[in-house]
């Protein structure tokens, strides 16, 4: 047993495209431990999308591992129209003026069209337009019809269909667009295992988005990405709407301004997990090695703030998709997880200290937790048929591994988002009194997890094939 390594508890998403399009590039991105592949339904047709789902299905079987896919869909991303010769140099002081009536290929240096056709009424005079991740920024001097009249403040180079954001928020644009509604057509035909949501407001986004991936046949857990300043007036709302929030720094950041972004970032990380709510952070954690073989310094921090702060998963983007060193980069990430996770103040916790349990089964997963935080526990074995009962166990700070011993690799793939669950697909045995105990320890041994001697917690519901039925739990020694 003296070889036996802890897996890493800290989740890895990573974003599939052009540079993971090699079965090579790919097999090495799942053997260097990616837990959860990202289809970027923003870029690639539906036919794309769904070879690389396959592929992943494929390789991951190959290699004997469970992969979550999710998708995740566009939205309405607001952007400029195009110029006349596709960039055009803006100077601090002189006026601008977007006009949402404009021809698509007519924008110069003095105006642009929108592909947004209700940013008029959505902006007033004092409004600060931020284009392109902030890089240019306009005051709004007032508005005449589809015409936006503003002053460049922050000048620089715009090029065609860069991203406009109003400081503060407050656009109204819908969450879910035609295209995102087609899409989840797409993802429940791939049989995806997440979907995020792109710029939801409101929790009521979420339910629209809940009722039509229902419609499309599919059960793939949806993920709110926090990245509009107005979703945070109602967070709790929003996390309790969702299955995982995911905290999209991109667009959030330049809505609330850089400087507000890591408390909001500790808080939304927080308050996820307070509410049993899994979290992801995104967005340029890994961003210079899409050209480079190893990470900044600042990067390092990053990556590691975020897991001491207790997310579930940190995500790549570009570094995966795109990038030069995509394999490079999950082994890096993977490795500031690791060295993270072993420093003491991961590891504990004060997770619902001095709140009543709700349910039975969060009761049995949370008292699991704290004995084996306070006794010589080796592993967890989770029976689970829905994956409630891990989730809940892997809010609790641990450097304990939880085995989820589940029923379905759709359930297996579901959990491969939750930090510190490691899958397994083993159904529980009608006769729990002793069978169940047999089983779960003859699959940790088998995994070379455990040893004789070795002491493991088992949890499971005395009626098998109920969700959130989980009411018993077990202390067990290996023997010989």
């Amino acid at each position: 047993m003296s070889d036996y390594k802890k897996p890493r508890r800290t989740k890895i998403v990573a974003t599939l495209g052009p540079a993971t399009d090699d079965p090579a590039v790919l097999e090495g991105l799942i053997q260097a431990g990616v837990d959860v592949v990202r289809l970027n339904f923003s870029h690639g047709h539906a036919d794309e999308q769904k070879k690389r789902a396959l592929m992943v299905k494929e390789l991951s079987a190959k290699q004997g591992r469970h992969v979550g896919v999710l998708a995740d869909l566009q939205g309405p991303k607001i952007r400029i129209a195009r110029f006349k010769n596709d960039k055009v140099t803006l100077k601090k002081g002189e006026p601008f003026i977007i006009d949402t009536q404009l021809s698509a290929t007519a924008g110069d240096e003095k105006q642009v069209g929108c592909d947004y056709k209700e940013l008029a009424q959505d902006v007033t005079e004092g409004d600060r337009l931020l284009l392109d991740d902030g890089r240019i920024v306009l005051n709004v001097d007032t508005v005449e019809g589809s015409k936006i009249l503003c002053t460049i403040v922050v000048a620089g180079i715009l090029s065609n269909n860069k991203g406009i954001n109003l400081q503060g928020g407050g656009l109204s644009a819908s969450a879910l667009t035609t295209k995102d509604k087609e899409d989840i057509k797409t993802a429940a035909q791939i049989g995806v295992d997440f979907i995020a949501v792109s710029f939801p407001r409101s929790a009521d986004d979420m339910h629209q988005a809940r009722a039509l991936v229902e419609a499309a046949g599919s059960h793939a857990h949806l993920i709110a990405k926090i990245e509009r300043a107005e979703a945070l007036d109602v967070l709790e709302e929003m996390i309790d709407a969702s299955d995982i929030v995911m905290v999209a720094r991109g667009d959030l950041g330049v809505e609330i301004g850089d400087a507000n972004l890591p408390p909001v970032q500790k808080s939304i990380i927080r308050m996820a997990r307070d509410r049993n709510t899994a979290v992801i952070t995104a967005t340029q954690m890994m961003e210079s090695m899409i050209h480079n073989a190893i990470p900044t310094r600042a990067e390092v921090f990053d990556v590691a703030n975020a897991v001491a702060d207790g997310t579930d998963a940190v995500m790549l983007s570009a570094e995966t998709s795109i990038g030069q060193y995509p394999i490079q980069t999950v082994e890096a990430m993977g490795r500031i997880c690791e060295e993270t996770e072993r420093q003491p103040r991961t590891i504990r916790s004060r997770h619902r200290m001095g709140k009543q349990f709700g349910r039975i089964d969060e009761a049995i997963a949370l008292s699991a937790m704290y004995v084996a935080n306070h006794t010589d526990i080796k592993a967890i074995a989770a029976f689970s048929e829905s994956g409630s009962t891990p989730m809940q166990m892997s809010r609790i700070s641990s450097g304990i591994p939880i085995f989820a011993m589940v029923p379905d690799a759709k359930i297996c793939r579901r959990v491969t988002m939750y930090r510190g669950v490691v899958p397994v697909l083993l159904k529980a045995p009608k006769n729990l009194s002793t069978d169940v105990n047999q089983a779960a320890i003859s699959k940790l041994r088998e995994l070379k997890i455990v040893d004789v001697n070795d002491l493991v917690i088992i949890t499971v519901g005395e009626m098998t094939g109920q969700h959130g039925g989980t009411n018993t739990m077990k202390i067990k020694q290996v023997e010989p």
